[in-house]
Protein backbone atom coordinates (compact mmCIF):
# COMPACT_ATOMS: atom_id res chain seq x y z
CA UNK A 1 0.00 0.00 0.00
CA UNK A 2 3.22 2.18 0.58
CA UNK A 3 4.43 1.79 -2.59
CA UNK A 4 1.69 2.61 -4.53
CA UNK A 5 0.92 5.64 -2.30
CA UNK A 6 4.18 6.56 -3.27
CA UNK A 7 4.01 5.90 -6.78
CA UNK A 8 0.25 7.77 -7.13
CA UNK A 9 2.49 10.70 -5.93
CA UNK A 10 4.83 10.47 -8.02
CA UNK A 11 2.58 10.23 -11.07
CA UNK A 12 0.63 13.25 -10.10
CA UNK A 13 3.53 15.32 -9.63
CA UNK A 14 4.94 14.34 -13.12
CA UNK A 15 1.43 14.65 -14.30
CA UNK A 16 1.86 18.44 -12.53
CA UNK A 17 4.77 19.10 -13.97
CA UNK A 18 3.94 18.27 -17.54
CA UNK A 19 0.85 20.35 -17.28
CA UNK A 20 3.20 23.18 -16.29
CA UNK A 21 5.39 22.92 -18.88
CA UNK A 22 2.58 22.77 -21.46
CA UNK A 23 0.81 25.99 -19.86
CA UNK A 24 4.70 27.94 -20.07
CA UNK A 25 5.62 26.71 -23.50
CA UNK A 26 2.28 27.20 -25.55
CA UNK A 27 0.14 29.74 -22.88
CA UNK A 28 1.77 32.22 -21.28
CA UNK A 29 5.51 31.93 -23.86
CA UNK A 30 8.01 33.96 -21.52
CA UNK A 31 10.20 31.48 -20.00
CA UNK A 32 12.32 34.08 -18.27
CA UNK A 33 9.39 35.47 -16.05
CA UNK A 34 7.66 32.10 -15.41
CA UNK A 35 10.43 29.41 -15.88
CA UNK A 36 9.02 26.16 -17.30
CA UNK A 37 9.87 23.31 -15.46
CA UNK A 38 12.08 21.35 -17.29
CA UNK A 39 14.41 24.66 -17.40
CA UNK A 40 13.94 25.16 -13.26
CA UNK A 41 14.92 20.84 -13.22
CA UNK A 42 17.94 21.79 -15.18
CA UNK A 43 18.99 24.72 -12.81
CA UNK A 44 18.37 22.79 -9.84
CA UNK A 45 21.10 19.71 -11.08
CA UNK A 46 23.16 22.74 -11.96
CA UNK A 47 23.17 23.94 -8.51
CA UNK A 48 24.51 20.64 -7.32
CA UNK A 49 27.83 21.50 -8.41
CA UNK A 50 27.56 25.43 -7.39
CA UNK A 51 30.00 25.73 -4.28
CA UNK A 52 28.08 29.06 -3.30
CA UNK A 53 24.42 27.36 -3.07
CA UNK A 54 26.05 24.08 -1.29
CA UNK A 55 27.71 26.43 1.02
CA UNK A 56 24.40 28.20 1.62
CA UNK A 57 22.40 24.93 1.76
CA UNK A 58 25.01 23.95 4.44
CA UNK A 59 24.49 27.13 6.48
CA UNK A 60 20.69 26.99 6.18
CA UNK A 61 20.76 23.05 7.37
CA UNK A 62 23.02 24.00 10.07
CA UNK A 63 20.60 26.52 11.34
CA UNK A 64 18.00 24.57 10.76
CA UNK A 65 19.13 21.38 12.83
CA UNK A 66 20.50 23.14 15.61
CA UNK A 67 17.25 25.58 16.15
CA UNK A 68 15.09 22.30 15.96
CA UNK A 69 17.35 20.40 18.61
CA UNK A 70 17.14 23.26 21.04
CA UNK A 71 13.45 24.00 20.83
CA UNK A 72 13.19 19.80 21.89
CA UNK A 73 15.82 20.54 24.54
CA UNK A 74 13.43 22.85 26.02
CA UNK A 75 9.78 22.48 24.78
CA UNK A 76 9.94 18.78 25.82
CA UNK A 77 11.03 18.64 29.61
CA UNK A 78 8.66 21.67 29.82
CA UNK A 79 5.81 19.97 28.16
CA UNK A 80 6.98 16.87 30.50
CA UNK A 81 6.93 19.44 33.72
CA UNK A 82 3.53 21.06 32.81
CA UNK A 83 1.70 17.72 31.87
CA UNK A 84 2.86 16.34 35.25
CA UNK A 85 1.62 19.41 37.15
CA UNK A 86 -1.94 20.34 36.16
CA UNK A 87 -2.29 23.13 38.82
CA UNK A 88 0.89 24.73 37.02
CA UNK A 89 -0.49 23.81 33.06
CA UNK A 90 -3.80 25.75 34.13
CA UNK A 91 -1.60 28.45 35.62
CA UNK A 92 0.58 29.32 32.52
CA UNK A 93 -1.59 27.86 29.74
CA UNK A 94 -3.15 31.87 30.02
CA UNK A 95 0.19 32.99 28.96
CA UNK A 96 0.65 29.87 26.28
CA UNK A 97 -2.41 30.89 24.15
CA UNK A 98 -1.33 34.42 23.86
CA UNK A 99 2.12 33.69 22.60
CA UNK A 100 1.25 30.35 20.69
CA UNK A 101 -0.63 32.43 17.67
CA UNK A 102 1.89 35.40 17.18
CA UNK A 103 2.95 34.51 13.64
CA UNK A 104 6.47 33.64 14.36
CA UNK A 105 8.10 35.85 11.16
CA UNK A 106 6.51 38.75 13.00
CA UNK A 107 9.21 38.81 15.10
CA UNK A 108 12.00 38.61 12.43
CA UNK A 109 12.45 42.06 12.70
CA UNK A 110 12.51 42.65 16.45
CA UNK A 111 14.96 39.50 16.86
CA UNK A 112 16.99 41.77 14.14
CA UNK A 113 16.88 44.71 16.50
CA UNK A 114 17.88 42.79 19.69
CA UNK A 115 20.29 39.53 18.97
CA UNK A 116 22.68 41.30 16.85
CA UNK A 117 25.26 38.05 15.88
CA UNK A 118 23.46 36.92 12.22
CA UNK A 119 23.68 33.28 12.91
CA UNK A 120 22.32 33.59 16.66
CA UNK A 121 19.62 35.55 15.56
CA UNK A 122 18.43 33.09 12.88
CA UNK A 123 18.40 30.40 15.39
CA UNK A 124 16.86 32.07 18.01
CA UNK A 125 13.88 32.18 15.58
CA UNK A 126 14.09 29.23 14.86
CA UNK A 127 13.68 27.83 18.07
CA UNK A 128 10.87 30.33 18.81
CA UNK A 129 8.84 28.73 16.62
CA UNK A 130 9.64 25.44 17.10
CA UNK A 131 8.39 25.54 20.45
CA UNK A 132 4.88 25.54 20.21
CA UNK A 133 3.86 22.26 18.29
CA UNK A 134 6.72 20.27 20.48
CA UNK A 135 5.33 21.84 23.59
CA UNK A 136 1.66 21.33 23.10
CA UNK A 137 2.16 18.01 21.50
CA UNK A 138 3.97 17.56 24.53
CA UNK A 139 0.92 18.23 26.88
CA UNK A 140 -1.41 16.64 25.06
CA UNK A 141 0.56 13.09 25.40
CA UNK A 142 1.31 14.08 29.05
CA UNK A 143 -2.93 14.42 29.04
CA UNK A 144 -3.72 11.32 27.35
CA UNK A 145 -1.73 8.60 29.76
CA UNK A 146 -4.12 6.08 31.06
CA UNK A 147 -4.48 7.09 34.65
CA UNK A 148 -5.78 3.12 35.12
CA UNK A 149 -2.23 2.72 34.12
CA UNK A 150 -0.52 4.86 36.51
CA UNK A 151 -2.30 4.10 39.64
CA UNK A 152 -1.91 0.33 38.93
CA UNK A 153 2.18 0.96 39.24
CA UNK A 154 1.59 3.16 42.30
CA UNK A 155 -0.42 0.51 43.66
CA UNK A 156 2.91 -1.49 43.30
CA UNK A 157 4.64 0.66 45.45
CA UNK A 158 6.31 3.06 42.59
CA UNK A 159 7.01 6.90 43.26
CA UNK A 160 6.10 9.78 40.69
CA UNK A 161 9.65 9.59 39.27
CA UNK A 162 8.95 5.61 38.83
CA UNK A 163 5.50 6.30 37.34
CA UNK A 164 6.82 8.79 34.85
CA UNK A 165 9.58 6.97 33.64
CA UNK A 166 7.48 4.18 33.15
CA UNK A 167 4.50 5.11 32.15
CA UNK A 168 3.76 8.66 31.30
CA UNK A 169 6.80 9.42 29.28
CA UNK A 170 6.26 6.20 27.06
CA UNK A 171 3.00 6.91 26.78
CA UNK A 172 3.65 10.48 25.75
CA UNK A 173 6.12 10.02 23.17
CA UNK A 174 4.48 9.67 20.36
CA UNK A 175 2.53 12.90 20.36
CA UNK A 176 6.14 14.44 21.06
CA UNK A 177 7.38 12.47 17.84
CA UNK A 178 4.54 14.05 15.85
CA UNK A 179 5.23 17.53 17.46
CA UNK A 180 9.09 16.78 16.35
CA UNK A 181 7.99 16.08 12.68
CA UNK A 182 5.37 19.45 12.53
CA UNK A 183 8.56 21.61 13.95
CA UNK A 184 11.06 20.07 11.52
CA UNK A 185 8.75 22.04 9.00
CA UNK A 186 8.34 25.29 10.65
CA UNK A 187 11.85 25.28 11.12
CA UNK A 188 13.08 25.18 7.65
CA UNK A 189 10.35 27.37 7.03
CA UNK A 190 11.82 30.39 9.47
CA UNK A 191 15.30 29.22 8.41
CA UNK A 192 14.96 30.78 4.72
CA UNK A 193 12.66 33.58 6.25
CA UNK A 194 15.24 34.89 8.24
CA UNK A 195 17.72 34.46 5.78
CA UNK A 196 14.98 36.32 3.23
CA UNK A 197 14.28 39.28 6.07
CA UNK A 198 17.90 39.70 7.19
CA UNK A 199 20.00 39.26 4.74
CA UNK A 200 23.57 37.34 5.48
CA UNK A 201 26.56 35.73 4.11
CA UNK A 202 25.42 32.37 3.35
CA UNK A 203 21.93 30.52 2.87
CA UNK A 204 19.46 29.48 0.70
CA UNK A 205 17.22 32.73 1.64
CA UNK A 206 20.42 35.07 0.74
CA UNK A 207 20.65 32.80 -2.48
CA UNK A 208 17.40 33.54 -3.61
CA UNK A 209 17.61 37.33 -2.97
CA UNK A 210 20.73 37.47 -4.71
CA UNK A 211 19.06 35.71 -7.82
CA UNK A 212 16.08 37.93 -7.80
CA UNK A 213 18.58 41.07 -7.77
CA UNK A 214 20.07 39.71 -10.95
CA UNK A 215 16.81 39.07 -12.26
CA UNK A 216 17.51 34.78 -12.48
CA UNK A 217 14.15 33.57 -11.95
CA UNK A 218 15.25 30.12 -12.48
CA UNK A 219 17.67 30.10 -9.99
CA UNK A 220 15.22 31.62 -7.42
CA UNK A 221 12.71 28.43 -8.56
CA UNK A 222 15.67 26.00 -8.31
CA UNK A 223 16.72 26.75 -5.11
CA UNK A 224 13.37 26.76 -3.62
CA UNK A 225 12.85 23.45 -5.38
CA UNK A 226 15.42 22.31 -3.01
CA UNK A 227 14.18 23.41 -0.11
CA UNK A 228 10.92 21.75 -0.61
CA UNK A 229 13.04 19.05 -1.67
CA UNK A 230 14.49 18.55 1.44
CA UNK A 231 11.63 19.55 3.61
CA UNK A 232 9.57 16.65 1.89
CA UNK A 233 12.79 14.38 2.53
CA UNK A 234 12.59 15.51 6.53
CA UNK A 235 9.05 14.77 6.75
CA UNK A 236 9.00 11.30 5.17
CA UNK A 237 12.34 10.41 7.12
CA UNK A 238 10.85 11.65 10.47
CA UNK A 239 7.35 9.87 9.64
CA UNK A 240 9.25 6.56 8.88
CA UNK A 241 11.05 6.67 12.08
CA UNK A 242 7.85 7.80 13.67
CA UNK A 243 5.66 4.57 12.71
CA UNK A 244 9.03 2.19 13.21
CA UNK A 245 9.08 2.83 17.16
CA UNK A 246 5.30 3.76 17.69
CA UNK A 247 3.66 0.95 15.79
CA UNK A 248 2.14 0.07 18.86
CA UNK A 249 0.91 3.50 19.53
CA UNK A 250 -0.93 2.96 15.73
CA UNK A 251 -2.12 -0.22 16.27
CA UNK A 252 -3.55 0.58 19.92
CA UNK A 253 -5.25 3.94 18.34
CA UNK A 254 -6.94 1.60 15.40
CA UNK A 255 -8.37 -0.88 17.91
CA UNK A 256 -9.51 2.41 19.68
CA UNK A 257 -11.34 3.35 16.54
CA UNK A 258 -12.47 0.07 15.79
Amino acid sequence: MTSARVLRGAAGAAGLLAVGELLIRFVVSDDVVFPAPSTILYEAVLLLVSPEFLTGLGTTLTNWALGLLIAIGISVPLGVLLGALPPVERAIRPVLEFMRPIPSVAIIPLAILLIPVDGLMKISVIVYACMWPILINTLYGMQDVDPLAKESLRSFGFGPLAVLARVSLPSAAPFVATGVRIAAGIALILAVSAELLAGGTAGIGVFVVQAASGNRTDLMMAATFWAGIFGVIANLALLAGERRLFHWHRMRTGAQES
